[in-house]
């Protein structure tokens, strides 16, 4: 999450400079055809799964009346395009999405994903372009759309929630809605943070946080105490 715009020496290969401005490449062509084959398996292992909601924060149980910002932990990244489109987008059509993506290499594929999904993707990290995606998460939340942010990612540690997402709807104004779910049937992916992968015809039970907002006014010691609050909700509401 935003802490600075400086870009390492080994990131010139995956972005361009224009007038101090880091802008990352867009997906190669191999990234959009391997983006296609995710969405088409995420497609289809989702039309088998069964949901259930459990609506702590009440913004899914009806469409949102005001926009958010999702926060989901980064191993719940494989259905949380699928459950924004299942729970926002298909009840209210005027809803769109921002999300944050890393401006690293592997970021080129999570971005054509977005794309395919009709997502708008924001790239940057802590450690790259972190300033430009802040300001630019900032604009499209100040623009109407709803924002998604995985505050523990891109690279952990896990379950820990970082400044940036409270930054970011301090600027904003926007609620913050701690989103989970929990899958009975999985793999765990060995890696820093164990990302979870549906099976087919298994059951995900959603779970929603009470919404945080972010005040304005407050001040470095608040923003610490909020960013622990969403943690502990987060950390309350998800099972692995």
């Amino acid at each position: 999450m935003p802490e600075t715009n400086s870009q390492p020496p080994a990131a010139s290969r995956h972005a361009r400079i224009v007038s101090g401005v880091v802008i990352p490449h867009p997906p190669r062509w191999h990234q959009r055809l391997l983006a296609a084959l995710i969405y088409a398996v995420a497609r289809g292992i989702t039309a088998t799964l069964r949901f259930k909601l459990e609506d702590l924060s009440g913004y899914f149980s009806g469409v949102p009346q005001e926009k958010i910002i999702f926060a989901i932990w980064h191993n719940r990244l494989a259905l949380s395009l699928i459950l924004y489109r299942r729970y926002v987008a298909r009840r209210d059509h005027s809803h769109q999405l921002a999300a944050l993506v890393s401006a690293s290499k592997d970021g080129g594929l999570l971005t054509g994903i977005l794309e395919l999904f009709n997502v708008q993707p924001v790239r940057g990290s802590s450690s790259r372009r972190g300033a430009q995606a802040f300001r630019e998460m900032v604009a499209w939340g100040r623009r109407g759309h709803d924002l998604a942010i995985t505050p523990d990612g891109p690279r952990g540690p896990c379950y820990v929630v970082q400044e940036g997402v409270i930054s970011t709807a301090q600027m904003t104004g926007l609620p913050i809605v701690p989103v989970t779910y929990h899958l009975n049937w999985k793999i765990r992916v060995k890696s820093w943070d164990r990302f979870q992968i549906p099976l087919p015809f298994a059951v995900c039970t959603v779970t929603t946080g009470k919404a945080l907002r972010v005040p304005r006014e407050t001040d470095e010691a608040g923003r610490e105490t909020l960013r622990l609050q969403l943690e502990t909700e987060l950390r309350a509401i998800t099972r692995d």
